[in-house]
């Protein structure tokens, strides 16, 4: 087979042409100054914790936690410019402790010259215990300025001696106004609108979730799906992005964030918030029996007796949706969290069993009074096993009012219903029984 002729960069050149491959429209909107960055006020700002740090040109080792697409790298790098250290950037994915180590090195042998290094590490918390120790003795020596960035919660995911040794900064999702002036400096770039109606524009802004390199490249893919005089409408622009969902990675704290809005929204007795997270959660993919145990859990957490039938609605809506799968068990699971949102709350079991369980850890050898106890031998019975202990059905009222806790711990009261839903009769019930035994044991 024939061989190609070599081509020559210097007639490509010459002739004006450009070999490079286009560079996508968020590497070409990168900020080149602290100041182009959107969404951080909290941070770069007159007052930001970073704007600070600046004013006295130092840095110290930083962790820089929050979700993707928050500027947490393109941070970095303006960081290094602005106090002229030089900038090595590396991934925990693709690095190990040799390359490591080789990193360090150039970082004491720039530092013999007097030029310092920002290390930046994307994905730090992919880092082993052994590899994050590694960078103690180069963050003590001043060899290194870490600066970390992790999209996992650091008080779970780092170690404490790197923790302590740096400084964690909190990146936050881009709200959309943020994302609104990433779209204009875009329009700006290309030199002509986004092809989409005012609420089209609006759901690729909700599209992105706070992420503004996810809104960049949904942005360029309207671009490049758009014929010449064409505006997309809410229904084109979701079929064209082929997105409907909001970025949601169920292993990272985005899973989590929304089950706990989903669970204080129900906490808090607002269906349509609870709703909202539900679908949002569904839409993005999520275990719809995952969800239906979590609304199991709700009920006996956060209604409690306060109405029984929480509990047995939110178990027969688990069964619905494992009998019919999706989508129709779905709406099992959306009744569910409607029935729970919308009912009475009580957490007095569950604080009762908790308070229970401590006294019980504390007291655990202690025996229970013996009149309670069987006497199945006669040895038992000759030590007082069962003696003295009044059969309650034969007690007026049914209710001997004898007393149940071992001797050495008295009695205890754990469980106080409040007066709201069935538990109000319950309340009724334990006073009328505290009252009778109050009379009995007079």
């Amino acid at each position: 087979m024939a061989k190609r002729p070599a081509t020559n960069p210097t007639l490509f050149a010459a002739a004006g042409l450009e070999r490079d491959a286009p560079r996508p429209l968020a590497d070409r909107l990168r900020p080149t100054q602290l100041g182009e960055v959107v969404g951080q006020d909290h941070l770069l700002g007159p007052d930001g914790a970073l704007t600070r740090m600046l004013d006295s040109r130092t840095l110290g080792s930083l962790i820089f936690w929050g979700p993707p697409g928050t500027g947490k790298t393109t941070v970095a790098r303006l960081l290094a410019d602005a106090t002229e250290l030089h900038f090595e950037q590396i991934s925990a994915i693709f690095t190990g402790v040799a390359e490591l180590k080789k990193v360090f090195d150039a970082a004491r042998a720039r530092r013999e010259t007097g030029q310092g290094t920002l290390l930046f590490v994307d994905e730090i918390h992919r880092f082993n215990r052994a590899q994050q120790d590694s960078f103690l003795p180069v963050m003590e020596d001043g060899t290194i300025v870490l600066v970390g960035a992790t999209t996992e919660n650091p008080s779970f995911e780092l170690n404490a001696p790197l923790l302590s040794r740096a400084r964690v900064l909190v990146f936050k999702s881009l709200e959309a106004a943020a994302i609104e002036k990433l779209m204009a400096r875009a329009e700006a770039i290309e030199g002509r609108p986004l092809p989409l109606d005012e609420a089209a524009r609006a759901s690729l802004i909700r599209m992105a979730d706070g992420d503004g390199r996810a809104s960049l490249t949904l942005a360029e893919e309207v671009w490049r799906a758009a014929r010449a005089g064409e505006t997309f409408d809410l229904a084109q622009l979701q079929e064209v992005v082929q997105r409907r969902a909001p970025i949601y990675d169920k292993s990272q704290d985005g899973h989590y964030n929304l089950i706990s809005a989903l669970h204080k929204s129900v906490r808090g007795s607002d269906p349509d918030a609870a709703l909202y997270y539900l679908a949002r959660m569904l839409d993005a993919g999520e275990d719809p029996l995952y969800l239906a145990r979590r609304v199991v859990r709700m009920a006996v957490e956060d209604i409690g007796l306060a109405d029984p039938q929480a509990l047995v609605i939110c178990n027969a809506a688990k069964d619905a949706y494992d009998f019919l799968g999706s989508p129709e068990g779905e709406l099992a699971i959306a009744e569910a969290v409607i029935y729970v949102a919308t009912a009475p709350k009580s957490n007095a079991a569950y604080a009762a069993f908790s308070a229970a369980k401590r006294v019980a850890k504390e007291g655990g050898s202690l025996l229970p009074p013996k009149h309670i106890l069987n006497a199945p031998t006669r040895l038992m019975k000759s030590e007082g096993y069962g003696e003295g202990y009044d059969y309650d059905h034969d007690a007026p009222d049914a209710f001997s009012g004898q007393d149940y806790f071992p001797e050495a711990l008295g009695r205890q009261q754990f469980y106080d219903p409040p007066e709201r839903g069935f538990e109000r009769e319950i309340r009724k019930r334990l006073e009328y029984w505290a009252k009778l035994r109050k009379d009995r044991t007079k």
